[in-house]
């Protein structure tokens, strides 16, 4: 069986955590498996990286920023290399360019168009284990390294066991799994074995920060078959996210999640014109502002009210936006004391019901929900942040998601 392993900042943080992982990875090579890992950069590395640029511009220019963070992770990739070296296991470190990951010239923000593996199925061949510096590849046309942006090693992870038609690729971090919600708020909270890609982006996109965006929609893309776990505690399972015919019960709801970021907006008394809608929201758009959750009411005597979320990153710039809309509204209002809760469950696409032990839940509680939006696998609702713990408890419970 071919292997990709991940290991993130954290896991690789020290040089303890360094040997801890070489570890991992011959305990695996024992087991008979060929083993490729993707390596991110030592935690507080790229930070400090970009803290040394900032010293001399705060405008540095992107492909020279590029050449500064990959060398965290090729840092990384030849330590444990070293560390597997000296092991007695046959180990190859290998760059992004070496290991064929080719991008498109977006510096700092690259996106992957294409993997030639041939290198790394040489190595493999010759008996090594292989260490890929992740994040990061090379521009086909100038031949410059290029990094791949948030979550890139993830990314790096899943293209390549897609590219090299890997069996399963291994995700560690410093948490064992997904829980039905985050562990810290309700203790209750149980691990997934399984979990479908369609219900693991949504509670990525609602705030789970387990794994990211990209890389879960690049393994639905690939078909590549994922599995969260530690690296503090390999003995573990994780949970598998996988395709939903894979899973035989799709429990009707699957996981409870929580975002904090979010601002509403309400625009009070805005006129009722056709394109005033696509107005505001080009406008926001032009302004790479991430509008969520939009409502607005029936139009009366030429005047409508529209209310959306936005997050607390964007705010600032979301006002000066707004500014231009002034005279086409009576008000404009903003609200940062919310958050966003949302269920999340494939097997709500058959089930009747779900919405309302939802709102049962939370007026139980005495919770008032401002807005609410719905998908085929979701229910997302607004509610003032001062109950957020509390309704993920009330809708942890509600679902049974304990038992």
């Amino acid at each position: 069986m071919l292997k990709v392993l991940k290991f993130g900042g954290t896991s690789v943080g020290t040089l303890d955590r360094i040997q801890n992982v070489a570890n991992i990875i011959k305990k695996i090579r024992d087991e008979g498996h060929d083993v490729i890992a993707v390596v991110s950069a030592m935690s507080g590395e790229t930070n400090k990286l970009i803290e040394y640029a900032e010293y001399y511009s705060k405008t540095p220019k992107l492909d020279e920023i590029d050449m500064l963070l990959s060398s965290g992770e090729r840092v990384t990739s030849a330590l444990l290399s070293i560390a597997l070296n000296e092991m007695g296991l046959k180990a190859t470190s290998m760059s992004g360019r070496e290991a064929g990951i080719v991008t498109d010239n977006a510096h700092t923000k690259a996106r992957i168009e294409h993997i030639d593996t041939t290198g790394m199925k040489k190595a493999i061949k010759e008996g090594n284990i292989i260490i890929v510096a992740g994040f990061q590849g090379v521009v086909q046309d100038s031949l410059r390294v290029s990094t791949l942006g948030r979550g890139g090693s993830d990314l790096t992870a899943v293209a390549i066991a897609g590219a090299i038609e890997a069996d399963v690729c291994e995700i560690y971090t410093d948490v064992d799994g997904i829980y039905t919600t985050d562990p810290r708020i309700e203790p209750k909270a149980k691990k997934l074995e399984k979990i479908s890609y369609d219900e693991m982006l949504e509670l990525a996109s609602l705030g789970a920060k387990v794994l990211q965006n990209r890389s879960v929609e690049m393994a639905k893309k690939l078909n590549v078959n994922l599995v969260s776990r530690s690296s503090f505690t390999p003995e573990v399972e994780g949970t598998l996210i996988t395709k939903e015919e894979n899973i035989m019960e799709k429990p009707v709801v699957s996981g409870i999640a929580l975002d904090k970021n979010q601002v509403r907006v309400g625009m009070y008394g805005v006129t009722d014109r056709p394109g005033i809608a696509s107005a505001i929201f080009t406008a926001l758009a032009d302004a790479n502002i991430n509008v969520d959750m939009i409502v607005q009411t029936v139009g009366v005597d030429g005047k409508t009210d529209l209310d959306f979320t936005i997050p607390k990153t964007d705010w600032e710039i979301c006002k000066t936006v707004m500014e231009k809309f002034r005279p086409e509204t009576e008000n404009i209002d903003y609200n940062e004391k919310i958050c966003k809760v949302s269920i999340v469950g494939v097997g709500m696409k058959s089930h009747t019901g779900v919405a309302s032990k939802a709102f049962t839940a939370l007026a139980n509680e005495n919770i008032n929900i401002r807005i609410i939006s719905t998908s085929e696998i979701k229910i997302s609702m607004i509610i003032d942040e001062k109950y957020a713990e509390l309704a993920v408890r009330a809708l942890h419970e509600a679902y049974d998601l304990d038992k």
